[in-house]
């Protein structure tokens, strides 16, 4: 008998466990803990500095001194890592993006500091050339304009190193250039850091959610009118992310990361369910400033709905979900 026709009502009453609250929890599929969350921060440099972005209600960049405070707060409420993004200023900006590999720069410098204040929170660093190129762009540009690829492997791998050097325990290249993952494991394989790990942006599309975000680190202005299209994915594609993420995975990524996140949440399911290997998402900062304009006026319950979005990563298959609402989401889930 087919699943379709194995039960009928009304022997089947499917509404009888929806009855109590007690029947509902025993059935629940999914559930969500402070455990399924990475808080992304924006670190900037000086002491006691903290800006607010404006397109994104409520997130902060902050200086490293006043970032420790709230990442011990994170820690404290059971958010296990925190991926780290740098604001760079205008003057270490480059068209070859040196400063990305610069061992004293400003994520190396707070890797180092953040390890040591808090020892057991995980610290995830993005390794990516867009926050210190003069053109926004995720790469080192060739004569025509275009991101070179392999000659933006060698930047990336200079950058993944001074990174685990730092003492960062997750690498996150969300760069989409080919070949990248096989070219930063074999170096960390070779320098004995064989620990990091490598946590893929695999499938990250060439989404027009990240808006806030590039605001958030500076690279909005210097991108201008250009675009990614030429490196990351197209959003009609769903059979290339399996593509992606399975060459990752042959070069030595320990986890994937879909990018953006609610809209494509079909991909993460065909993912998890194709490859079975840890998944991630990211609710983006689009996604992020959307729910918050229709917190702020009133549209949507902001408490409920943040949960339930979360919720939703989780149910399509996401091990974990890099969200701006993750501080919020512990606390709500503290109470509960």
């Amino acid at each position: 008998m087919s699943f379709m026709t194995s039960r009928q009502f009304p022997t089947s009453r499917l509404r009888r466990m929806r009855r109590d609250d007690f029947s509902r929890r025993l059935m629940r599929e999914h559930t969500l803990t402070a455990a399924d969350l990475i808080w992304p921060v924006f670190v900037l440099e000086g002491e006691g500095q903290r800006e607010a972005v404006p397109s994104m209600p409520g997130v902060e960049r902050l200086s490293l001194d006043l970032l420790i405070e709230e990442a011990r707060e994170a820690f404290e409420l059971g958010i296990p890592a925190i991926a780290l993004f740098p604001v760079v200023g205008t003057a270490l900006k480059s068209e070859l993006a040196e400063e990305a590999y610069n061992a004293s720069g400003l994520v190396q410098r707070s890797v180092r500091t953040l390890k040591e204040a808090i020892p057991g929170l995980g610290i995830i660093t993005d390794v990516a050339l867009d926050p210190y190129t003069s053109h926004g762009q995720d790469g080192i540009l060739d004569e025509a304009g275009y991101v070179h690829n392999d000659r933006t492997v060698e930047t990336l791998l200079k950058q993944a190193l001074s990174h685990a050097e730092a003492g960062a325990d997750v690498v996150a290249p969300s760069d989409m250039m080919d070949g990248r993952i096989g070219s930063i494991r074999h170096v960390l394989e070779q320098e004995r850091l064989v620990n990091t790990r490598i946590m893929a942006y695999s499938a990250k599309y060439a989404s027009r959610y990240y808006g806030p975000f590039r605001d958030a680190v500076g690279s909005a202005g210097n991108l201008g009118k250009a675009d990614k299209s030429t490196y990351q994915m197209d959003p009609g594609n769903g059979d290339e992310a399996l593509h992606e993420v399975a060459l990752d995975l042959a070069e030595g990524a320990d986890m994937v990361m879909i990018k953006p996140g609610m809209p494509y949440l079909d991909v993460v399911r065909r993912v998890k369910d194709e490859l079975k290997v840890p998944t991630f998402a990211y609710q983006v900062s689009g996604e992020y400033a959307m729910h918050m304009a229709a917190f702020e006026n009133g549209w949507l319950e902001a408490d409920a709905v943040i949960l339930e979005s979360l919720l939703c990563f989780k149910r399509a298959g996401a091990d974990g979900v890099l969200t701006y609402f993750a501080k919020r989401a512990a606390r709500l889930l503290a109470t509960t």
